[in-house]
């Protein structure tokens, strides 16, 4: 993997850069789709590419590692092969995952985490090594590091605790890493996670820790887990500010697009999240004139394109009107139709972003975009 920044914002930390990987190339900042179980749901591969502009998607080890299997994915060639999508992929550790996991039996130890499957409740562990050696094994470009995410709010002490924890785990990661290669014949790359939920202190020694293995990325976990935007925003900054400038840095689960905006503006360049894909799915509608609920009234007879400044053929071709009957019947091209669209915004955004600060106009742009995009029509 390679990075190379290209340029950056006089009047912010904002940033663009190229990463480049075995898959291809990816333009930062960059919006991530996620693809939990090796699809992004309701959305083709074709769509994807063509509709969305997505440059890489995300797939999930836990997901993954239960469902189809390792067997099934090898078997394959690997997920790309698998789901045909021919770009880059990032995998989720699992951490995240298990950290929801708490209330199952779930059992946090030195070795690893021992959990249930929320399929058929069997009973399996994770460890980093094993961690590792399943994201070789499912083939994707950008692999996670093994780490506890914890929980909001949390005690100083805990939090201090699993960080220190995390950090011993990323050792074993690493160790592990270096010590084996890829099954499909392309290289492959390992991204350390900062933690220390809340407490600045942890975040800069996590910082610090993280920075010095030396890797060829960096990602921000724990956060965007139910504590205030401004506190994600501070500890984010707080974290860019330590992280090498040469190497890119993923804000992992983030987040709404004033999330997205304000985390580019201290540095951020990776962001991956569900939300437009849920929200899509239950009528929520992301647009460059603000949030629509297409469930409401208003939109009943309103023949207009869902959005006519995005592009896009779903965005441009389909209506408000339409698409409010599809949602309200729950008809399944409902969901595509409102999660390309979401997508496709999302990736015009960070697009738009990365437009904004080659021209040194990003800061102006980001605070009249956030109160545009983030208005409820």
């Amino acid at each position: 993997m390679k990075f190379t920044l290209q340029s950056q914002d006089p009047h912010t930390k904002a940033r663009t850069g190229l990463l480049e990987t075995a898959h291809g190339s990816i333009q930062t900042p960059i919006f991530m789709p996620v693809g939990t179980a090796g699809t992004v749901k309701a959305v083709h591969q074709r769509e994807l590419r063509d509709d969305v502009k997505a440059q890489i998607i995300l797939g999930n080890t836990y997901h993954l590692f239960l469902r189809p299997g390792l067997d099934v994915i090898e078997k394959a060639g690997g997920l790309h092969r698998f789901n045909g999508w021919e770009g880059p992929i990032l995998t989720d550790s699992g951490g995240y995952q298990v950290y929801s996991l708490a209330g199952t039996g779930r059992k946090i130890k030195e070795q690893g985490v021992e959990f249930r499957s929320h399929i058929d409740g069997s009973l399996h562990n994770f460890t980093p090594e094993g961690v590792v050696d399943i994201q070789r094994q499912i083939g994707a470009d950008i692999i996670m590091a093994f780490d506890e995410c914890t929980p909001y709010p949390c005690e100083y002490d805990y939090a201090r605790k699993s960080m220190e924890m995390t950090h011993r785990w990323l050792q074993r990661c690493c160790d592990r890493f270096d010590a084996t290669e890829g099954h499909y014949g392309y290289s492959q790359t390992l991204f350390p996670i900062v933690q220390g939920s809340v407490y600045k202190d942890l975040r800069v020694k996590s910082a610090e820790t993280i920075a010095a293995a030396g890797r060829e990325g960096n990602a921000i976990g724990g956060l965007s887990v139910g504590e205030p935007a401004e506190i994600m925003y501070e500890l984010a900054e707080v974290v860019c500010d330590i992280l090498p400038r040469d190497k890119p840095r993923y804000l992992m689960g983030v987040g709404t697009p004033a999330d997205i905006l304000e985390g580019i503006a201290v540095g951020v360049d990776m962001f991956d999240c569900v939300m437009p894909t849920r929200n899509a799915r239950n009528g929520m509608l992301f647009t460059t004139e603000g949030i629509i609920n297409i469930r409401n009234l208003k939109w009943q007879d309103d023949f207009s394109p869902i959005d006519k400044n995005l592009g896009g053929h779903v965005s441009s071709f389909y209506t408000k009107a339409y698409l409010r009957h599809l949602i309200r019947s729950n008809e399944m091209l409902g969901a595509q139709i409102a999660s390309i669209h979401n997508l496709t915004f999302y990736l015009w955004l960070v697009g738009e972003a990365r437009r904004k600060i080659k021209l040194g106009e990003f800061g102006v742009w980001k605070d009249e975009t956030i109160k545009k995009v983030m208005q409820r029509l």
